[in-house]
């Protein structure tokens, strides 16, 4: 894999996933860390472990499946991925948009984008949901984007708008379904930081004073691809633990990995009854 990719490099992943199936899915899911339950709900599932498509970078983290998942889904063919990679992982910023690309060449017009955030407003407990207004990308801001090197005129320009990544009315379907099934939804700002390593306490007092609501190592480069390519994108992060502003406390993937579990149940319940509303 080049360090930047080409559409050949691309399309050779699509050529792999059709070979497999004729499912041409509309919406793309991304599941993050302890969030792969929803997945289980697609029906007539076709199920493609990342290692067996060329140049798919492959999750190396517990709570991360590394599966593709393409069927239905509320009456909407969808491709879930059951996990994700990560840049900390050691992948380019570019293989790390690559499964986006990927969706775009076989249709999606949507993306799904979830994951597992340390909540930096103080009003955030583990166990609830945030919906995505904007975000703050600082791997962004220092050179790491996903977009950098030759643009790909076959998705989008050179220089895309970012001043709405997060799609407004994706936003007020998620949260007209949130008040409906009481999930006492937040909305909020996510800060994308490279990690692996947490945060610390300086570094989140930093995000929370700069308008950080939430923060995580995921989502920002993969909404960036979404929107250079033209897709509608609804974000949403599960809070999986209070931040440690005052340095009194330990974070460990073993407690994101259990609030996966609470939250896994109210993610399903949301994305489902948004994609009922959506029209088929």
């Amino acid at each position: 894999m080049t360090e930047f990719l080409t559409l050949e490099q691309i399309d050779a992943v699509v050529a792999a996933i059709k070979a497999k199936t004729k499912i041409a899915p509309k919406i793309g899911v991304i599941l993050g860390s302890g969030l792969g339950v929803l997945a289980d709900e697609v029906l007539g599932a076709v199920i493609i472990p990342f290692g067996e498509l060329p140049g798919w970078p492959v999750s190396t983290v517990q709570g991360h499946s590394g599966r593709l998942v393409l069927g239905e889904l509320m009456g909407h063919a969808v491709m879930v991925m059951q996990g994700r990679a990560h840049y900390y992982e050691g992948y380019s910023i570019s293989q790390v948009g690559l499964p986006v690309r990927v969706m775009q060449r076989l249709g999606a017009e949507m993306l799904v984008v979830t994951n597992a955030a340390g909540g930096v407003n103080p009003d955030y407990a583990p166990g609830d949901l945030m919906l995505l207004k904007d975000h703050i990308a600082f791997m962004g801001m220092a050179g790491i984007n996903p977009l950098r090197g030759p643009n790909l005129d076959e998705f989008g320009p050179r220089f895309p708008d970012m001043s709405r990544v997060y799609d407004r009315e994706l936003l007020a379907l998620a949260r007209e379904v949130g008040k409906t099934l009481a999930l006492g939804l937040h909305e909020g700002v996510y800060a994308g930081l490279s990690g692996p390593s947490f945060e610390t306490p300086a570094d989140l007092r930093f995000l929370r004073t700069v308008g950080a609501d939430a923060v995580g190592m995921s989502t920002v480069p993969e909404a960036t691809v979404a929107v250079h390519g033209g897709m509608r994108v609804l974000g949403v992060s599960g809070i999986s633990n209070k931040a440690n502003l005052d340095g009194n406390t330990v974070t460990s993937h073993e407690e994101v990995l259990e609030a996966g579990r609470v939250l896994g149940p109210k993610l399903v319940r949301l994305v489902k009854g948004v994609l009922e509303r959506l029209p088929a």
